[in-house]
Parts: C-alpha cells; structure tokens; sequence
C-alpha cells in the first residue's frame, strides 16, 4: 500500500511527465494540494521537498513551487548511453517473440542496449512504462499501440516524448491522431485474400471474427466485407463476430458453438482474427465432432508457429515478424542519428512502411460441400 505522502509525489510526477506541468510553470499551491489529496500541510511539503531534491521541482522564495526543465539533463545523459526501448503488448506469446528478436539482432549488433516492456494491451500499463522511458536515459522507442482502435488516454505521453526529442515509430498498428511514423501488414487486404479464398471455394456462408479493439482486427473486418462485396454475396449480420482483448478466451468460443447448433444454416467457413484464434475455435469444431476442411473450412493470420503444429495444418496470411522488427531497429536508429543532428521527428500521414500479405495455403480449408451449403 502506497504512503499518503508517496500518492501526492507521484501525482505531480505524472503531470510533469504527461506534459501538464511545463518547465518553469507554477505547480499547485500547498493548499490546493492539500485540498486536493486530503492531506496534511506535513505530507504535501515532503512530497515537494523530494521533488525537489530529486530536480523534478524548484523553488522561488515568495513566488512558489514551479516544474524544473529536465530536457538538457535527459539530452546529456542519452548521449552517454545507448539504449533502446521495445514497448509491445506482449512478449513472450504467439508472434511477438520473432518481432523482438528481429529488432534486437539488429540493434545489439549496433552496439545498443535494449530494454523490454510489455503492457498486456493495457492502457494503464502502458501510461506506467511511458512514465519510466520518459524518466531514464533512452535513445528511442519501439511501440506497438495499446488497443489501437480505441481512443488512447495516453497521447499527452507521447507528445511529451517529442518535446524530449526521444523518437519512437510504432509497429503493426498507430494511434492515427499523432501520426507516427509507423510499419504495419496491409491488414485489410489481408482480411480480403482470407475470404476470397473461401468465397473462390464456393463458400458463401462464412464467419468472420474480429477483435474490435485493436485496428488490425477492425482493417481486417473491413476485408472480409469487401470481399463479400465484390462477389455480390450478402452478409448475414450473425456472421460477423467481434469480441475485445478481455473476451478473447471466453466470446468467441461460445458464439462458435451457438452457431453450430443449427445444422440447417450452419457455417461451412471460418475467417479468423488470427492463428491463436483459429487453434481455440478447432478444439470447439472437434467437440461438435466435424471435420476440417470436409465439413467447415478455417483460415488463420499471422502464419504463426501454431499454424503448423496441429494435426489440421493452418491455412493463413503470412505477416513478416522478425523482418518487422529488424525494419524497426533499422528505422528507429535513422531517426536516433537525425534527433542528434538537431532534425525534428516529422509526421505526415504516408509516413510509413506497410508489408503486402501473402496467402500461405495449407490442408484447413477446401472446398464447400454442397450439401451442406444448400
């Protein structure tokens, strides 16, 4: 349990770091914190005095406590050092170690230290390790968005990071209102190729399941239904899925099994989000005791290991994982050497680096049966 006096100390931390206390602004007054917090005169002034100790805070004698400016601290000391953050949502699951490893390959050969952050897709997470990068000598930052899809709480952190000068891109999706630099899969196409594979199979009643938090899932989406589109097929609105990252384990499976409980309009294909998805969903097609691809084809994305480890190898869309990340390493110490000769990140909406994908067929999806289609 945090003390009183630690709440008060890290609550004026956070508003320096979020950039609403600019250097040499006046912070709140005693009282206003005192009111603020429901603590003593006591506690508020010892919170400032390691503030202040600490050079996050100075104070004018008769004029206040204002916020001290750190930028010519973090400059120097990131000169000495050679550190790159790699923020993601996860790390040690499904494609992210690839990615990681294909960025730190690249950068330890460049003599740089990596440091490795997960936020769990998380935005409370993420404000925490903005808070530390903001706060420690880094050079750079890799980051793949936090439910990217969403309005992200936490833009003021990174626009506190350009003030710092401490570039970052983002890799696999981008908060669209900072338009970053950033290196993504063409994710609607991707969601296209997987349906029309299927639709060229002669399915027409096909699944879709997408996350609905995180932009790839919503690009993705918008492929299935283009897809359908082209073809003339009509989209029955049961077929489309969505679930969010908290429901990822729990929604899609029983949906699946809702849906397969009417034999006269059951599904002949499924579209998946992704690989891990696809695993889970064949456990529930296996409970129901039907065959993969004679009785429901299903495709994947990501061509992940899981694609090739069951006894039904994975039809899926290939994304290019450690290329990414050896692409990001590459980019982000472009963009280092540039903030050194004194050049501003830029941000312009074609900023970016975005992979084609390319279907990689295997023996889950075949053609429909016609008896169960019709």
């Amino acid at each position: 349990m945090q003390t009183k006096y630690n709440i008060v100390k890290q609550a004026i931390k956070s508003k320096i770091l979020d950039g609403t206390y600019q250097p040499h602004q006046k912070i709140s007054s005693e009282s206003e914190l005192m009111k603020q917090f429901g603590v003593s005169r006591h506690t508020v002034r010892l919170a400032i005095g390691e503030l202040v100790n600490q050079g996050w805070l100075y104070r004018e004698q008769g004029s206040g406590t204002f916020c001290a400016d750190r930028t010519k601290d973090t400059s120097q000391k990131q000169m000495q050092q050679k550190n790159i953050a790699i923020i993601t949502t996860y790390i040690s699951d499904y494609i992210f170690p690839s990615i990681i490893r294909g960025a730190e390959s690249y950068l330890s050969k460049n003599g740089y230290q990596v440091s490795l952050f997960s936020t769990d897709n998380d935005h409370d997470n993420e404000r925490k390790i903005l808070e530390k990068i903001l706060t420690q000598p880094f050079d750079g930052v890799i980051i793949e968005p936090t439910k990217s899809a969403i309005a992200n709480p936490n833009i003021n952190y990174y626009l506190n990071l350009e003030r710092q000068d401490i570039p970052y891109l983002m890799i696999n999706a981008y908060y669209d209102e900072l338009e970053p630099f950033h290196i993504i899969v063409d994710d609607e196409k991707g969601g296209f190729i997987q349906t029309e594979h299927l639709i060229e199979q002669g399915h027409t009643n096909i699944i879709g399941y997408f996350k609905n938090d995180d932009m790839q899932g919503t690009k993705r989406m918008k492929g299935y239904l283009k897809a359908h589109r082209k073809h003339g097929i009509e989209i029955s609105p049961n077929n489309i899925i969505t679930y969010e990252t908290a429901e990822k384990t729990t929604k899609p499976a029983e949906e699946l099994r809702k849906l397969l409980k009417s034999e006269k309009n059951r599904p002949t294909a499924i579209v998946c989000y992704n690989d891990e998805l696809a695993l889970m969903l064949l456990d529930v097609l296996r409970e129901a005791k039907l065959r993969v691809p004679e009785d429901i084809s299903i495709i994947g994305f990501d061509n992940s290991f899981m694609a090739d480890i069951t006894e039904v190898k994975l039809t899926s869309v290939e994304h290019p994982k450690s290329e990414m990340g050896e692409l990001a390493a590459k980019v982000i110490l472009d963009m280092v050497k540039q903030v050194r000769g004194q050049k501003k990140q830029e941000h312009m909406e074609n900023d970016l680096i975005r992979f084609d994908p390319k279907l990689v067929v295997r023996n889950s999806t075949g053609p429909v049966d016609q008896k169960v289609e019709s």
